[in-house]
């Protein structure tokens, strides 16, 4: 993207663009972390690549592809070439498991065969599988309002995992889980982008986990890129300056248990599809 600004969808009036003429180059293949404190601009920036917000200033370009210049059936084709992965994943409450992990298939099937798998799930096995990376087979049949809010939050990374996308947008993946679950999980999505090939853009608030698991670091803070470099060469005066009116968020503390409910999410729609 080049000069690239964009609007928050609930924004209203004379609010400032969320992003503000942002520059960034991503390679396929590539894992990239976002870090910032909150109101960085970190959700827009994903909604941005994912094609669900039309830049008010600026291009976007995914591959030799303006997204924006296609007609309405290309753009749909594209979005299907992509996952973007919100911070809550918005999974009806009775909504199977099995369901909700195939659901991720959703933009590679017929809209026949999408409503068939309501009732008669296909790819069992891969929804199994998926689960199993996050240590949640034996959750295969159960309701989604039978879980916590950790484990509906590894349902929903488990759905990344039952795409075909090549594209892979996350929001926030850790907010609902604990250091030891943290860790799996970054490590399952790097594992499976790895295997794929497929690019991995994810914004996390945990600062030492994206130092840890992503070789690109980007930091924002009002709307702005304020640094792109290599997780090696962030310092510690780097994550000083990007929080500086936020410590508490640099230096706070993880999440202790996954077993907290998660409050019942407000409802969400899925730009990306």
């Amino acid at each position: 993207m080049a000069d690239a600004s964009a609007r928050h969808p609930a924004a209203k009036g004379a609010v400032p663009d969320a992003v503000r003429h942002v520059a960034l180059v991503v390679q396929s293949g590539e894992h990239v972390a976002i870090i910032g404190p909150s109101g960085a601009g970190k959700t827009t920036l994903l909604q941005l690549m994912a094609c669900a917000l039309k830049p008010s200033t600026g291009t976007l370009r995914l591959g030799d592809v303006d997204p924006w210049a296609l007609p309405i059936n290309g753009l749909q084709k594209l979005r299907g070439s992509l996952f973007l992965a919100p911070q809550v994943p918005p999974l009806p409450p009775r909504q199977r498991v099995v369901t909700a992990v195939l659901a991720g298939r959703l933009p590679q099937m017929g809209i026949w065969a999408s409503l068939r798998s309501l009732f008669y799930p296909a790819y069992i096995d891969q929804a199994d599988a998926a689960l199993a990376r996050f240590d949640l087979s034996e959750k295969l049949f159960e309701r989604v309002d039978r879980l916590s809010g950790g484990e509906r939050q590894r349902v929903g990374l488990a759905r990344i995992l039952a795409s075909n996308a090549q594209l892979l947008l996350v929001d926030e993946p850790l907010s609902a889980l604990d250091p030891s679950r943290s860790e799996q999980a970054i490590k399952t999505l790097t594992d499976f982008a790895t295997e794929r090939s497929a690019t991995l853009v994810a914004t996390l608030h945990h600062v030492e986990m994206a130092l840890k698991s992503f070789p690109r670091i980007i930091g924002m803070r009002g709307g702005l890129v304020v640094f792109d470099l290599p997780a090696g060469h962030v310092t510690a005066e780097h994550l000083h300056d990007l929080y500086v009116q936020h410590l508490h968020e640099l230096n706070g503390d993880a999440v202790e248990a996954d077993n907290l409910p998660l409050a019942p999410p407000s409802p969400a729609v899925m730009h990306c599809r």
